[in-house]
């Protein structure tokens, strides 16, 4: 027989303000929002990036908002992109600190010489949050990126 486990109402805002964090995100991405996205990391915050998941050294690897907006602003290069966020996962829950791991697919098209692109990525994020005046916000993340697929478009 399975056990019931209840959570406080506390325990239960912060789990979902961490869900529609990692969601606004996602959706961030969607519309090339690059100051959007990065008001969703604290200042000092730590983003690394593994292209090939099992190689354990970083591809790229960056350490305050600023140096973020680059990487955001590549997103304009699209013609159009969505990200599907899967099932996001808490490991650990204080007060004010949080650590978890998300799922991602993510489709961008591009358009070279009225040739359209189709990648499609499979994205893994570990991530930990900290709670800065009443708001979840990303410390660090550490992308993962499993698999990519590039194909024309007719």
């Amino acid at each position: 027989m399975s056990q019931r486990v209840t959570i406080s109402p506390n325990e239960a805002a912060d789990r979902l303000a961490i869900r529609e964090l990692i969601e606004a995100y996602a959706h961030c991405a969607d519309r090339h929002d690059a100051e959007g996205q990065m008001s969703l990391f604290t200042t000092d915050t730590h983003f690394v990036v593994y292209m090939n998941a099992k190689n354990p050294k970083p591809s790229q690897e960056l350490h305050s908002r600023e140096a973020l907006a680059p990487v955001f602003a590549d997103l304009n290069k699209y013609d159009a992109t969505t990200h599907f966020v899967g099932q996001s996962t808490i490991f650990t829950l204080t007060a004010d600190r949080v650590t978890g791991e998300a799922y991602c697919l993510a489709h961008h098209v591009t358009v070279n010489n009225e040739k359209r692109r189709l990648m499609v990525a499979s994205l893994r994020y570990l991530d930990t949050f900290v709670k800065i005046d009443g708001a979840w916000l990303f410390a660090e993340r550490l992308l993962y990126v499993d698999w990519v697929d590039e194909r024309a478009l007719s």
